[in-house]
């Protein structure tokens, strides 16, 4: 009787440890893209804190200030206008990715069930998605409202987005029949399966649809400057716009504040306001980022 000899099978090829000159290449790519990211940053922190010396003597902008000053963030407070646009983004931010929130996560949970009037509430939401209304239907529908000059008009016209909602819908489907069932067998009404099961369930895409609605609600300027005539209500964003298209200080005009600091310095401190609210959030929502963007958009 002849014996067999058994020879394990060949590795997988994604198990193999990379070649060493492979690992160096991706090292220096990835370095490269870490570079080209942080040293932009970097001269944007370091101008706003770099003094009007050191601008003249950089050309411009500053890779690291020998002279460290605040200077450029006293002469943006200065005035109270900087401080009403931060209490303006904040509030349209909080209220508004709220308010998104509840609206995308109420369609998405009623389209996502088996209900007679679920698939045109569908379509029409994804005829928005393909088909953008234009700029002055928008203006028209917010003047006939009444939101002229309002803050409202900076919430209520992204009170939905198509792809969150697609997206929320998405996971809300995957979410296992059997225990919907469940509890409705035991007495459950639909909102008490929502808040109770589905929701507890679905914490990393609403995380993730929170904070695309939160970077979407802080970033926009644009309707700001449509529907605002009154610039005590103007968000940062605008302020920002502003700095950077005129190159001066509002403030330092409005209150004669002599010298005033470099163009380049005050534009970097605007640029500096404007990013670091909605960056400390991410941290905190980065480990739900990637589960809550898979999950979502792949549906079995």
């Amino acid at each position: 009787m002849t014996s067999q000899v058994f020879r394990p099978a060949a590795r997988p090829i994604w198990k193999e440890r990379p070649a060493p000159a492979y690992q160096s290449i991706k090292a220096l790519v990835l370095g490269g893209f870490a570079i080209a990211i942080i040293v932009p940053i970097l001269v944007v922190v370091s101008t706003s804190l770099a003094s009007d010396q050191d601008i003249i003597e950089a050309g411009g902008y500053v890779l690291w200030p020998k002279h460290p000053t605040v200077k450029a963030y006293e002469t943006l407070f200065s005035g109270g206008l900087m401080g009403r646009a931060i209490m303006v983004s904040v509030f349209v931010t909080l209220v508004g990715t709220a308010l998104a929130l509840v609206t995308t996560i109420s369609l998405a949970y009623a389209t996502s069930r088996p209900v007679l009037f679920g698939r045109p509430v569908l379509l029409l939401v994804l005829f928005t998605l393909l088909f953008a209304p234009g700029i002055i239907p928008m203006f028209l529908i917010v003047k006939q409202l009444g939101l002229i000059d309002s803050l409202w008009s900076l919430i209520l016209p992204g009170a939905l987005g198509a792809f969150n909602f697609v997206v929320m819908r998405t996971f809300f489907m995957n979410v296992p029949q059997e225990l919907l069932e469940s509890a409705r067998i035991d007495g459950a009404s639909d909102f008490t399966i929502l808040r109770r099961i589905v929701m507890p369930l679905s914490k990393a895409v609403i995380a993730v649809v929170g904070l695309f609605y939160a970077v979407g609600f802080w970033n926009a300027f644009f309707n700001a400057l449509l529907y605002l005539n009154d610039t005590s209500k103007w968000p940062v964003q605008v302020i920002l716009r502003t700095y950077v298209l005129q190159g001066k200080s509002l403030s330092a005009d409005q209150l004669g504040v002599t010298p005033p600091p470099q163009p380049q310095s005050l534009q970097m401190a605007v640029v500096v306001v404007a990013l670091v609210p909605i960056a400390m959030v991410y941290p905190f929502l980065q480990r739900h980022f990637t589960k809550g963007v898979i999950t979502g958009a792949v549906k079995g």
